[in-house]
């Protein structure tokens, strides 16, 4: 006589199939979150770099026009 598994063994299996494929979903968004996440942190730091360089050219492009005016000024005088 044959062995054919009881509906509770299918149930379980079934049960089973559907754990995985919910806790590969939340893997899945975990790690959708994680690289978003990544990806801002990113941009903050781009952007406070870039803040950092206007910063720097404005003072360096407010010292080239200082510069300028005292060269002006010693050979007017």
């Amino acid at each position: 006589m044959a062995f054919t598994p009881s509906k509770d063994h299918k149930r379980i299996a079934r049960e089973q199939k559907k754990l995985e494929k919910r806790m590969a979903r939340e893997e899945a968004k975990t790690a959708k979150l994680e690289a978003q996440r990544a990806e801002e942190e990113a941009a903050e730091q781009e952007a406070i770099k870039k803040a950092k360089e206007d910063e720097e050219a404005k003072i360096e492009a407010e010292f080239e026009a200082e510069l300028k005016a005292e060269e002006e000024a010693k050979g007017k005088a």
